[in-house]
C-alpha cells in the first residue's frame, strides 16, 4: 500500500494546525516537537510564531540538540543564549536535550554503517514525537527535510560527529560520503525504532535555498515556496518534496537540484527505504480545499 503524503498550497501558521488536525493522527503522553533552532545570521529558518499554532496545540516541549560544527549553537552556554535570542523560550517550553551528559547511547543492530546512535539523553523523557522540517538544500546532505531532522537533528553533538565520520569522528568532514548518507539513515532509523513509530512529520516548502539554516551565511531562497507536507511516513514525505521540485517550471529548479544531485541527496532516502524505515512509494493527497 502507498503511503499518504497530505498536502497543502497554503503556507500560514494556521495551515500547519490544520493540516495536522486533518491527519488524525493523536501523539500521547509527552510529546517532543523538534525543529531547527536555526544558526545565528541565517535569513532563512522558520521562526517561533511561525510553528505557535501547532506547539500551542500540542503542548510539546520543543527539543533541540548542540551541534558538531563551529559556530552559535554547538556548546551548550552558545545554544542557550541562541534559543533566547531568537525567542523559542519566550513561546514554548523548550529542551536542549544534550546540555549535560552522558548521551543516550542506543544500539542499532540493523544498521548498515553504524551500529550505535547517540541521542540527547534528555529523550528518554519523551513518549511520542512530531518533527516540524524546513524543507531546503544542504551542504552535505544535499537536501534537508524529515531525514535530516531524525538523523543529525536528534544526535547529540557526539552523536552528530559520530554520523558525519560514518562511525569515526576524527573523519567528521573526510568520511566516504555515501557511507556518511548511509549513516544518516541508520541513525533515523535508530530514532523511529526508539519512539516505536509515534512520529507526525511536517515539511514545510518555504524559504528554499541550497543551504541548510545551519549555515550562518546562507545563499536567498531560489525557489518560490510551493506548500506544505505531512505523513507517517518520513521517507515519503522527504520523496515528495523532491518530486514536487523536480516537477516544478521555477527558473530555480536546476540550480536547487544541482545542490541535491552534486551531493547524491536522494541516497539518503533509498538507504532508508532500505533499511524499512518508510516507502518511496506514496500517494500525494492535495487537501488545499478540504482544510
Amino acid at each position: 500500500m502507498k503511503s499518504k503524503v497530505y498536502f497543502t498550497k497554503d503556507i500560514t501558521p494556521n495551515a500547519v494546525l490544520k493540516l495536522y488536525k486533518y491527519l488524525g493522527f493523536e501523539l500521547k503522553g509527552n510529546v517532543a516537537i523538534k525543529l531547527h533552532s536555526g544558526e545565528v545570521g541565517n535569513q532563512n529558518f522558520l521562526r517561533p510564531l511561525f510553528w505557535k499554532p501547532i506547539i500551542d496545540y500540542i503542548q510539546g516541549t520543543v527539543v533541540e540538540c548542540n551541534t558538531a560544527y563551529d559556530g552559535m549553537r554547538n556548546t551548550t552556554p552558545k545554544h542557550l543564549i541562541t534559543i533566547h535570542e531568537h525567542g523559542w523560550d519566550k513561546y514554548f517550553k523548550f529542551d536542549l536535550m544534550d546540555q549535560e551528559g552522558p548521551d543516550l547511547e542506543i544500539d542499532i543492530p540493523n544498521g548498515k554503517v553504524i551500529k550505535k546512535n547517540w541521542f540527547g539523553k534528555n529523550f528518554k523523557n519523551y513518549d511520542s514525537m512530531i518533527v516540524l522540517s524546513h524543507f531546503k538544500g544542504h551542504p552535505m546532505g544535499g537536501y534537508g527535510g524529515a531525514l535530516k531532522q531524525l538523523s543529525i537533528g536528534c544526535a547529540s553533538s557526539y552523536g552528530k560527529a559520530y554520523i558525519h565520520g560514518a562511525g569515526n569522528v576524527d573523519e567528521i568532514w573526510t568520511a566516504d560520503h555515501n557511507s556518511f548518507l548511509e549513516s544518516m539513515a541508520d541513525a533515523a532509523m535508530s530514532v523511529v525504532d526508539f519512539f516505536k513509530g509515534n512520529i507526525v512529520y511536517i515539511n514545510v516548502m518555504k524559504n528554499m535555498s541550497v543551504d541548510c539554516d545551519c549555515c550562518s551565511v546562507a545563499e536567498d531562497p531560489c525557489l518560490k515556496d510551493m506548500g506544505i507536507m505531512i505523513s507517517l511516513d518520513p521517507v515519503a514525505i522527504d520523496q515528495a518534496c523532491i518530486d514536487m521540485v523536480k516537477n516544478s517550471s521555477d527558473p530555480g529548479v536546476a540550480h536547487f537540484l544541482e545542490r541535491v544531485n552534486s551531493r547524491n541527496g536522494e541516497h539518503t532516502i533509498e538507504a532508508s527505504m532500505a533499511l524499512g524505515i518508510g516507502s518511496r512509494d506514496y500517494e500525494l493527497i492535495d487537501v488545499t480545499d478540504l482544510i
